[in-house]
């Protein structure tokens, strides 16, 4: 019934700008803290960024402090990251999540419940 689905993938230059997004259904979405993980190949996967139920407060990794920015929209409950000056080292795949608005806080990365399957973003150098 839970569903989160990623899109706007693909392939861009060093530098360049991307959007992605992610389509929640079957849980009450604006209880819900969202964020985005990544895994780069080889590797396990890692936090990027998030943004608490109200969307009042966000937190992300230093490795895109200044360069992603999340955002939702809860009337259509959507999910966005904005990522601009893309390098070489974000190529990954980008994963959607959802995390109780009663797990954890805002600087806590972990106890999220659902997942997405995640779309693949490379940056050529």
């Amino acid at each position: 019934q839970v569903q989160l689905v990623e899109s706007g993938g693909g392939s861009v230059q060093a530098g360049g700008s991307l959007r992605l997004s992610c389509a929640a259904s079957g849980f009450t979405f604006s209880s819900y803290t969202m964020g985005w993980f990544r895994r780069r190949l080889g590797q396990e996967r890692e936090f990027v960024i998030q943004i608490d139920y109200s969307g009042t407060s966000t937190y992300s990794a230093d490795s895109v402090k200044g360069r992603f920015t999340i955002s939702r929209d809860d009337s259509n409950n959507m999910v966005y990251l904005q990522m601009s000056g893309l390098r070489y080292e974000d190529t990954a795949i980008y994963v959607c999540a959802a995390r109780s608005r009663w797990a954890g806080n805002l600087f806590y990365t972990s106890g999220y419940s659902y997942w997405g399957q995640g779309t693949q973003v490379n940056v050529s150098s």
